[in-house]
Order: C-alpha cells, then structure tokens, then sequence
C-alpha cells in the first residue's frame, strides 16, 4: 500500500504532505491516521523541529471521511459498540496527535477542506488558504455529528455562532468568508502557498525551540484555564526558559548588537 503522507525535512520545519489526490485525500479508511500519529509522535521527540506544514496534493486539501467505506457500517450490520471503538482507536486518536504537538502547525489549505479535512485544518495553529479553498462542518448533511472532535475544534477557530452555523446547515465558506470569520488568517495565490507557507514557518523557526514549544502550550492551556493557573504554569515555564542556552544567546545577541545564533 502507497503511503498516505509524504515527510518532507528543510532545516527545522517538517512539511507533510497527504498524497492520496485520487481518493481526495481523505482520512478514513486507509492508513492516514496511523501515520499522522507517528509522524507526530517523531516531531514530539525530535527538539530541532520548530515548525510543520501540514498540506494536501491535488486539487482538495482533504474531504475528510470516506463514504464509500462508511457504507459497511449498515450494510454488514456492524454493532453500535463496535463503531464507537472504531472511533476511539481510529479517527479520534488525530486530534489528541496533532492538536496537542508541541510545536507550531501550519495548516497550507490548497483546496477544499470538508468534514473531517476541515477539522484537521483546525487541529493545526495557523491557517493560510488559497482563494479556490472552502471549507464545510458538513456531517450533518449526511445524517452525521463532527465525530472527530470537530464540535469542540470549531468554535476555538470561528467562535460559538458561526460554528453553530456551519455545524447546523453543513453549507461552506468561501476562502473569503473564512477570511472574514478568522478561520484563516491570509489568501495566497494557489501557486504561491507553499512558498508563503514556507515563508511564514522560517519566521518561526528563526526562534528558539523551546520558547516556541512552551509558547505553543501556554496558548493552548490558555484556552481552557483560569487566569491564574495560567499566570502559575506561565512563571515556571519561565524559569526554565530564562536558563535555556537560546534565551542566554537571544539576549547577548542584543547587547552585542548582532544577529542571534541559536542552537540546532
């Protein structure tokens, strides 16, 4: 079997690359979650990656599950259980891979991203488009719920009303109109976006790893959490950055007045 995700290396940003265009890269149904996951889990262990682009060959960025392959789940009479932890140990195990990687995410959305295509949008920190992009919580026009984690994804990137929108009708935005709500946070021309993707991740990886990772873990805790369990995670994480090598360089690099050179 071809493998789902080409793993590109440059320097410290790790680029990857669904590469089913023919199925339009979806998601289920094939080995897409098995290599997500342990991509995610090298980068997690790898400290000079700084940064990855998460992006689509072909003409769709993802359309999420696949339907033909959705159809045994009636047709063979599989038991309700039996889904439910196919779930679990399936589609679910992307979210808790990708959206907790500590390093920052790049999602290079180079056409549709539909269902489950569009919540991996999410997943990632960052999102830039090209003007043929869309992107749809669809589920609900087939009879479905976000059932992987979209419900929860959703509202942190457009806020609760506009998701509620997109989850209740299913209809799609327009690059423009996910421009507008914030889903995304530019429109590039559609040649152009990997090199602005690559573009915007150099800016990032100029930066000292471990400040981008506590950085990155600090915003997501910042989601979820009081103020001041935020403030207390914030000044230990603090403490650990003030003896890193890369803050010691960073702030001699400012004092001497010259560029900074960071650890790998």
């Amino acid at each position: 079997m071809d493998k789902f995700l080409n793993i590109e290396r440059r320097g410290a940003v790790v680029t990857l690359t669904m590469n089913a265009p023919e199925k339009r890269n979806v998601l289920t149904g094939n080995s897409a979650v098995d290599e997500f996951v342990a991509a995610c889990a090298d980068i997690a262990a790898d400290d000079s990656v700084r940064v990855v682009i998460v992006t689509g060959n072909g003409p769709v960025f993802s359309a999420g599950g696949n339907l033909k392959d959705m159809q045994r789940y009636s047709r063979e009479n599989i038991e309700v259980d039996v889904i439910r932890e196919e779930y679990r140990r399936g589609i679910q195990r992307l979210p808790l891979a990708l959206y907790n990687l500590d390093v920052p995410t790049i999602a290079a959305v180079n056409g549709p991203a539909i269902g489950a295509g569009c919540d991996l949008a999410c997943m990632c920190d960052i999102r830039i488009a090209t003007d043929t992009a869309t992107f749809a919580e669809s589920f609900i026009k087939l009879g479905l719920i976000p059932g992987d984690g979209g419900a929860w994804l959703l509202p942190r990137a457009v806020g609760m009303s506009r998701a509620a929108e997109m989850s209740f009708t299913g209809d799609g935005l327009s690059a423009t109109e996910a421009l507008q709500c914030g889903l995304v946070s530019r429109i590039v021309d559609s040649g152009q976006l990997l090199v602005e993707a690559n573009a915007l991740a150099d800016r990032i990886a100029a930066n000292p790893g471990p400040a981008l990772r506590m950085t990155k873990r600090l915003l997501r805790e910042g989601q979820q959490t009081r103020l001041d369990s935020l403030l207390e995670l914030s000044a230990g994480f603090q403490a650990l950055a003030h003896k890193t090598p890369h803050h010691i360089e960073a702030v001699a690099a400012f004092v001497e007045k010259r560029a900074p050179v960071f650890p790998k």
